[in-house]
């Protein structure tokens, strides 16, 4: 197996910038909405080249999201930017209500999500995000897991008839996929083989999984990657296909346990395919201020507790 390398280091949430701004220059019907963070979201190049589609909506992010929903109805296509924690918890009824319900074709783009938002703590490390918004009936979710896929996943969102919820983050992280990639919306990628265990993992925990597959590959376990960017709807095929060549399972994610992707394959297990399975994720808690890497060391998420976690489900299966 070939050693694990990454071309550099960058935020995937620029990912996301420029993915909006390669739209704008293809797409006229494409418009972008943000609640007062157009910096931190890299909104500002879209900004400044199309000012007759860029509005901003100050700190109300309700409104936004209403707007954005007007825009839809009227033939555009909505990109709206802010925090995952104002993406989702402080408007859920407006997405439920004006988006959700009636099928509007708006892209909820959620930056600095999860653990990695880092210092500015448990207020806006939101880790209850996914699961909110896969249970939204006809709600897209996607997570892609550098900066390469959340560009591709930025610019297959427009194609894609219908609400989405796009998650990134704000650290620099290993940029480790193609740059000319197709992004396929329910289509999960297989990024390494393995033999022993199934490792299905979504976003900045991606990276830490291939880690933690090439150092158990050194210790004879082998362990299958599988990048889960589409939490819903999720690749059932690739799942199942996986799972009954290895008989073993762990999911990975900065996210709750409780409502996440582990669970989603879980019920997918638990009706056609049961099989022991290990979660990699934060069990119940909220977050703190730290370094991203720190706090993922200390949830669990980093890659040495997902060789913990696969060395257990190796040893009791």
């Amino acid at each position: 197996m070939s050693k694990l390398t990454y071309s550099e280091m960058k935020d995937t949430r620029s990912g996301f910038g420029d993915g909006l701004l390669e739209l704008g220059r293809k797409n006229p019907d494409v418009v972008a909405l943000c609640a007062d963070l157009t910096g931190s979201l890299k909104m500002n190049a879209f900004a400044d080249e199309f000012p007759e589609r860029f509005f901003q909506a100050g700190i109300a992010e309700a409104n936004m999201m209403g707007v954005a929903a007007g825009l839809a109805i009227g033939g555009k296509i909505p990109f709206t930017g802010t925090f995952a924690n104002f993406s989702t918890g402080r408007v859920y009824d407006q997405i439920r209500q004006s988006i959700a319900y009636s099928g509007k074709n708006v892209k909820i783009c959620a930056s600095h999500a999860g653990l990695t938002l880092g210092e500015d703590g448990a207020t806006h490390q939101i880790l209850e995000d996914l699961g909110m918004m896969k249970m939204l009936p006809g709600m897209t979710v996607i997570n892609p897991c550098d900066y390469n896929q959340t560009k591709a996943a930025t610019i297959a969102i427009a194609e894609h008839d219908g609400p989405v919820y796009l998650r990134f983050g704000r650290p620099k992280w290993p940029v480790f996929t193609d740059p000319d990639q197709k992004f396929e919306i329910g289509k999960a990628l297989k990024m390494r083989e393995g033999t022993d265990v199934s490792l299905f993992a979504t976003g900045h925990c991606v990276w830490e999984s291939l880690k933690a597959a090439e150092e158990l590959e050194e210790k004879g376990i082998s362990v299958e990657v599988i990048d889960i960017h589409t939490i819903k709807p999720l690749d059932e095929k690739a799942v199942l296909e996986s799972v009954a060549k290895t008989k073993r399972v762990v999911s990975a994610e900065e996210h709750q346990i409780n409502g996440g992707l582990g669970e989603s394959i879980a019920g997918l297990l638990a009706r056609e395919l049961p099989s022991p399975m290990e979660f990699i994720g934060v069990n119940d808690k909220f977050g703190e201020s730290g370094k991203p890497n720190e706090l993922l060391e200390k949830y669990g998420l980093g890659s040495a507790s997902i060789v913990k976690a696969i060395q257990k489900l190796v040893d009791r299966t």
